[in-house]
């Protein structure tokens, strides 16, 4: 629902071309000239089908038939466990394509009972595995398997179907990444099998295990794109070698619910995007040229982040207040989280996209991140339940920020409630930013009615915008928040924040 400078936008609704209400040219004369133009008709017998049917039924499968045996294969192994079975019922020519395309082996498809550890399932994955004849494309299993069931997991690894293995993803079960440190440090190795791909993974997420200093010192992942280590034991020695060294070209590293790591280090030419869950004490992005995503799906209640070298960063979030001993240093600039950004020497103008959890009372805070981050495009904000200490803290005045500081295109407010301060917040921006294209209000399900977008749009005082184009937008509460559940998907998205709801 968007709403502008005169209230909701009416429906569209699919009319007529123009002229509708023109009376229609009369047909020309029939004239000899153009009865001899015009198509003959062939009488036909009723119940016959068209003349051309059959053959157009045959030249569509001609052209399934011409494309080659290659391409199907690789069309096959996009496809859902599933679906690409399915093809098995069909032609001999399928059932030999099924066999022989790359392998896309995903336990949560099998048919079984919900049990992860379902005998029948592991039954099936050795059946396909034994009658593949083809490479191995994508082998998706519990991370539990590492630990409960280690001999036939080696057994899988080894089996010729797999050769070739480009995504590997040992998947780990529970909302969020986390567990207690005595749970991880009581991990088991994983069978050495799991690296004979190392050579060929693009994509490799390893969880419940712990990667010891000697299966790490030897691995090379010379074509590893996407990396997430999730519930994993390791040594720092060996994470920041794994980064630094072991993988060459990698883009989009997760970590969440690492131990055995103090301090992160990153140095890495090629690391596009990094999300971090980590009960580590620091992060430091030594050297990261390419960098343009640093997320934090949950901070850590002490971590330190500090941003040496990040030339190219645009996506920092979500920064939550509620944690006041964090802090992220940006060169001699320290976002105290929760409390304050000290020292303003230092701004950060290439960060367009922030997502904070913040106490809309406090304009300080507001200001501060503001003029701090002077070229923000989108600022994804969601209110906090903040400590009656802070809330005193309203010195400074918007008249600061000036209408030519805002940059901001688009803002999302979630958790609307139409609060004081969340009121007041909104309407400072509309008022004030010039190049403000998008207000996206997320609220209740018992507020989504034409009333309340209505009355919104009064009190944020729409008809007085400062630009032109900006809409109102209302959108349903979506649970979609990078601090809940966070996946390799994220990394690579552009704005991770966004919803498609």
């Amino acid at each position: 629902m968007e709403m502008g400078s005169d209230g909701p936008r009416a429906k569209r609704m699919h009319l007529a071309a123009p002229g509708i209400h023109e009376e229609a040219p009369p047909p020309p004369a029939a004239t000899a000239e153009a009865t001899d133009l015009e198509p003959k008709v062939v009488e036909q017998k009723s119940g016959e089908p068209p003349p051309r049917a059959e053959k157009d039924e045959e030249q569509l499968l001609d052209r399934i038939s011409s494309v080659s045996d290659h391409i199907l294969g690789e069309i096959i192994s996009l496809l859902p466990l599933k679906e690409g079975a399915r093809t098995q019922v069909l032609s001999s020519k399928w059932r030999h394509l099924w066999r022989h395309a790359p392998l896309n082996l995903d336990f949560r498809g099998l048919p079984a009972s919900d049990n992860v550890l379902s005998t029948s399932r592991c039954v099936l994955v050795s059946e396909i595995l034994a009658a593949h004849l083809g490479s191995g494309r994508r082998l998706c299993l519990p991370g539990s398997h590492i630990q409960c069931r280690a001999d036939a997991l080696d057994a899988w690894l080894r089996s010729p179907a797999l050769d070739n293995l480009q995504e590997l993803e040992f998947y780990f079960y529970g909302r969020r990444y986390c567990a207690p440190d005595l749970v991880v440090n009581l991990l088991l190795p994983p069978p050495a099998s799991i690296f004979r791909f190392s050579s060929t993974l693009r994509v490799a997420i390893i969880s419940n295990c712990y990667l010891t200093d000697d299966a790490v010192e030897t691995l090379r992942f010379k074509q590893l794109r996407r990396l997430a280590l999730v519930h994993v034991k390791i040594s720092e020695v060996s994470l920041h070698k794994i980064i630094s060294v072991s993988c060459p070209g990698l883009e989009c590293l997760l970590l969440s619910t690492i131990s055995g790591v103090r301090c992160h280090r990153i140095n890495s030419p090629t690391l596009r995007s990094i999300g971090i869950c980590s009960s580590s004490d620091e992060l430091i992005i030594e050297d990261a040229p390419s960098l343009e995503r640093l997320l934090y799906p949950e901070m850590n209640k002490r971590m330190k982040t500090t941003v040496i070298c990040a030339p190219k960063l645009e996506t920092l979030g979500c920064i939550p207040e509620k944690y006041t001993k964090s802090r992220i240093v940006f060169g001699s600039t320290v976002i105290q989280v929760g409390l304050r950004i000290d020292n303003l020497a230092t701004v950060v103008r290439t960060v367009k996209i922030l997502a904070i959890h913040m106490t809309f009372s406090d304009q300080d805070m507001v200001i501060d991140f503001m003029r701090f981050f002077p070229c923000l495009e989108k600022l994804y904000a969601k209110e906090t339940n903040a400590p009656c200490e802070q809330k005193r803290r309203n010195r400074k005045n918007w008249n600061l920020l000036t209408s030519l500081d805002i940059r901001l295109r688009t803002i999302v407010l979630r958790c609307y409630r139409r609060t004081h301060f969340q009121v007041n917040f909104a309407a400072f921006f509309v008022l004030n930013a010039r190049m403000l294209k998008s207000m996206r209000l997320e609220v209740e399900s018992c507020n989504y009615n034409e009333h309340f977008f209505a009355e919104q749009h009064e009190i944020l005082q729409m008809e007085k915008r400062a630009s032109r184009h900006a809409r109102l937008c209302f959108a349903t509460y979506c649970h979609h928040e990078v601090s809940g559940t966070m996946h390799l998907d994220d990394l690579d998205s552009t704005d991770p924040f966004a919803c498609g709801c």
